[in-house]
């Protein structure tokens, strides 16, 4: 048995870009970042930012276009896929990309509005798209997140 499985709690660091295959499928590409943090032995913080190259399809990425921006808190879901490229330099280059199936717009202080929808790319058993979950009017939005890592069961 073998898994490609990628879960990341990130910030957007640019707005998504859609684009359309001729298909039809729209494809969205956007980055977002995570971030370590720790002391080292005397005492210092550090911080070390780690990017990651996101692509959504279908209605999963069209939905990311509308309703996420730069700045804002997403949670991803997906697989590790390589891509060799050539560099300017002639020099050949890997690239590891985030195929994401399910997104979870997350709130957060800097945008209260930015909060609740959990969207998932893959259909149910049924061949009838999954119920969308979105915040209404009806529902209170969640309390916003400040310390994501205390959640984290691992």
């Amino acid at each position: 048995m073998t898994v490609n499985k990628v879960i990341l709690v990130g910030r957007l660091g640019r707005d998504p870009e859609t684009r359309y295959m001729p298909s039809g499928e729209a494809v969205t590409n956007f980055s977002i970042a995570t971030e370590e943090r720790w002391k080292d032995k005397s005492g210092q913080s550090q911080t070390r930012t780690e990017w990651h190259n996101i692509t959504l399809f279908g209605k999963l990425g069209e939905i990311a276009s509308q309703y996420l921006h730069k700045g804002g808190q997403v949670f991803i879901e997906g697989r590790i896929q390589s891509r060799k490229y050539s560099g300017k330099d002639g020099v050949e280059r890997v690239a590891y990309d985030i195929i994401g199936n399910e997104m979870r717009m997350l709130g957060d202080s800097k945008n209260a509005s930015n909060s609740g929808g959990s969207y998932d790319a893959a259909p149910a058993a049924s061949n009838s798209p999954p119920p969308r979950r979105q915040a209404s009017q009806q529902e209170p939005a969640p309390p916003p997140v400040d310390d994501i890592d205390d959640s984290i069961p691992f």
